[in-house]
């Protein structure tokens, strides 16, 4: 089970039981200081018994319980920006037979310190019994809001995943004027994994004419799919941003492992940038401290637009993005970003042995490189290369980015980079 501000997550019957539920539950039931709470699931077979589990810990509590059900991500961080309190069941990106839990207060993920209060249940109150209430969205109409409508009707191909965004990102393109067809509606049934950062999205390819975007389970992550290939997950969030810009907002925070390419349009169009460590809470409390409005994270595709949610939100994003492909500077806005390219790999190693092999690579690599201990190890090469070790948040991974515009050097650092922490790791274990 890994636990932090990203969430719980875990394999549910393996090393995530129904007692973790109630007790991270029960500790998060302390931080609701209005006596409402919004939840949500994603499509995963667990969900609907993780959720009966949720909601009887909140109503013992004496929390009054807005249910969504299956709804995704976006939608109930929205929805609890109102409310007051959120818990969504989903692990989102991770393997179908993983699920988990994700906590927000005041329209935004915990801190560190208020993890620390969810993993030390119990919470003895209970002088009063909560009321479920079958709960409602206003998400799709406060979107079209910001996005618009489009100029010129787009044909639109939504690859859903099997996941939550069935009965919204549909909806939410038709409302501002795009022609929609979807695949992949039922999990049962769907050609792919739940990650589309990851996955070759062949189906979405061959069945895309114009515009394609792939969701993950709950839908905090977007893909798009444009001019017959999938664009990395640095354009989605690139994209966000030149829409932001075009919005007139100025500072952004990015996640530490987010394409340089995204942080130079940024001061080329006078904007200022802030790096985060990585992790879409990490990015909101830079955002809050530094009044940023817009930002997010490179590697899920998570552009995040503050005013209208503290979290990635892929729905949002792929309104945004499709309002815009009737305008001929984005094509030419993509070509920036991809004159840099990024390779993201992962190193499997156990969560025990994380810290040490961090420790490890910082004594070898400081005998080269400048080193950035921000969040892992951060090696800056030149002005437009750099690399980033860090340990998974989710995964039993370290995970290893390298970014440039010279793609020979960026295969070159990328391959010294994963040896290196191959040979640690043989070192530690």
């Amino acid at each position: 089970m890994k636990i932090s501000i990203s969430g719980i997550r875990g394999i549910y019957g393996t090393d995530f039981f129904p007692n973790d539920v109630l007790r991270f539950c029960d500790g998060f039931s302390k931080l609701i200081k209005n006596g409402k709470c919004v939840i949500g699931r994603d499509t995963r077979t667990t969900g609907d018994m993780i959720e009966k589990l949720v909601s009887a810990t909140l109503l013992e509590r004496g929390i009054d319980v807005h249910n969504l059900g299956v709804i995704p991500t976006p939608v109930v961080f929205r929805k609890a920006k109102g409310i007051g309190a959120g818990i969504i069941i989903t692990s989102s990106h991770n393997p179908l037979n993983w699920n988990g839990l994700k906590f927000i207060i005041d329209g935004r993920g915990i801190t560190l310190d208020e993890l620390e209060i969810v993993k030390n249940g119990k919470n003895l109150d209970r002088s009063k019994i909560g009321k479920e209430i079958i709960s409602e969205s206003n998400y799709i109409s406060d979107a079209v809001n910001i996005i618009g409508k489009v100029k010129q009707a787009q044909q639109i191909t939504v690859d859903l995943g099997g996941g939550a965004a069935k009965n919204i990102a549909p909806k939410l393109l038709q409302e501002i004027g795009c022609q929609v067809e979807t695949i992949n509606e039922e999990l049962e049934s769907c050609s792919r994994g739940p990650d589309p950062t990851s996955d070759k999205l062949l189906d979405l390819i061959n069945k895309t004419k114009n515009l394609g975007f792939a969701f993950d389970l709950d839908s905090d992550r977007v893909i798009l799919v444009m001019n017959g290939e999938k664009k990395s997950p640095d354009i989605t969030l690139g994209l966000g941003v030149v829409k932001a810009i075009k919005l007139g907002i100025k500072k952004f925070v990015l996640s530490l492992d987010s394409s340089l390419a995204v942080e130079k349009f940024i001061i080329k169009n006078g904007g200022k940038v802030w790096r985060s460590k990585v992790g879409e809470a990490n990015v909101i409390q830079m955002m809050i401290e530094n009044d940023a409005e817009a930002g997010g994270e490179g590697s899920s595709g998570g552009f995040i637009l503050k005013k209208f949610n503290m979290c990635r939100d892929g729905l949002l994003t792929s309104g945004l993005i499709a309002s815009m492909i009737d305008n001929g500077s984005i094509q030419k806005n993509i070509e920036f970003f991809e004159s840099f390219s990024q390779i993201r790999d992962k190193v499997s190693v156990e969560s025990i042995l994380h810290e040490k092999i961090i420790e490890r690579l910082a004594e070898k690599l400081e005998e080269k490189y400048k080193i950035n201990q921000l969040d892992g190890i951060k090696i800056t090469i030149n002005e437009n290369t750099w690399s980033l070790i860090r340990k998974s948040n989710t995964e039993d991974i370290i995970r290893i980015s390298t970014e440039s515009n010279d793609k020979q050097l960026l295969e070159k650092i990328q391959k010294e980079m994963i040896d290196i922490v191959k040979s640690c790791y043989e070192e530690i274990k």
